[in-house]
């Protein structure tokens, strides 16, 4: 047999080698590749640190709870006569027939920087001294004062109400933004004069000037009389889509949900000195409300 010459052999034999080296090294590269693309990126990714999980948008377990609002807030009349009783405060009282906010959560620290009397308008400056104390949680519910005035020209109009809210979360924000923020719906009113009415007592008490936009004669039912409980409970519910709203705006912020102003309360819930605001049971009811939904893995509806 003819001998090839020895330079078409070489080069066979290189085109051979480049060819098993091709074989070897592509699966090799194509390791090499996932490498880079996945353990490469997930190593450079442990040296850069872990991205941090983003933060949750409801905290259901708050260590420090601080009230800001009206006379519901502070007990008025649960205890007794026309004074308030923060111990049974449905938000940070200590009363064990309560069973407060604060109980219910197992909170060590609570502050109640609610007014008896206070309106809307009064509560950005409790937001400021509630943010003094760096709550994790703040509640609020104001608004009964508003719509609760000697006539229906003095409530609150409803603009106004709106902006003194959303000045109320902004200063919150500027103080600590990361706080939540559970917003009570105002009571409806008119139920609490239906179920009020019927007490002699209470109605005496009524004459004292509680709640005269609603409360006064409480006995009338002529057309004029019906209009105006009328106005003031359309008040309420004006004043209760401004909360909704204006919280949507907040990441941190959960309305209830219309939760108090559509409880069913009774006479059982009923302060037996004037029969209008909640007496312990109505407190009671009120901590369970925010209970429930301040632990709710989702906000209500």
């Amino acid at each position: 047999m003819q001998r090839k010459p020895e330079s078409a052999r070489n080069r066979r034999g290189r085109t051979a080698v480049a060819t098993l080296t091709a074989t070897l090294v592509l699966p090799l590269g194509a390791l090499a590749g996932c490498d880079s693309s996945d353990s490469g990126a997930k190593h450079a990714q442990g040296h850069r640190g872990a991205s941090p999980a983003p933060a949750p948008a409801w905290d259901r377990s708050p260590r420090s709870v601080a009230a800001v609002g009206d006379s519901i807030t502070r007990g008025f009349d649960a205890c007794s006569v026309l004074s308030d009783c923060p111990k049974v405060s449905w938000a940070t009282g200590s009363d064990t027939r309560v069973h407060s906010l604060v109980s219910r959560l197992g909170v060590k620290k609570g502050w109640n920087d609610a007014r008896t009397g206070a309106r809307m308008a009064d509560v950005p400056a409790q937001i400021t001294a509630a943010a003094a104390h760096r709550p994790e949680l703040v509640t609020i519910m104001a608004g009964a004062n508003d719509a609760c005035r000697d006539s229906v020209s003095h409530m609150t109009p409803v603009d106004e109400f709106r902006t003194s809210f959303t000045t109320a979360l902004k200063r919150l924000r500027t103080a600590l933004p990361r706080s939540e923020v559970y917003v009570s719906s105002v009571p409806d009113l008119k139920r609490l004069w239906s179920q009020g009415r019927g007490n002699p007592l209470g109605k005496q008490v009524w004459k004292l000037g509680i709640c005269a936009s609603m409360l006064r004669d409480a006995d009338a039912m002529d057309p004029a009389a019906v209009k105006r409980r009328e106005a003031v409970r359309d008040r309420v519910v004006a004043y209760n889509t401004v909360l909704r709203d204006v919280c949507a705006t907040d990441t941190h912020c959960r309305y209830d949900g219309g939760a108090v102003f559509g409880f069913r309360f009774t006479g059982a819930q009923l302060s037996p000195w004037d029969w209008f605001h909640p007496g312990r049971n109505g407190q009671e009811r009120l901590a369970e409300i925010a209970y429930r939904n301040v632990t709710a893995a989702r906000p209500p509806a």
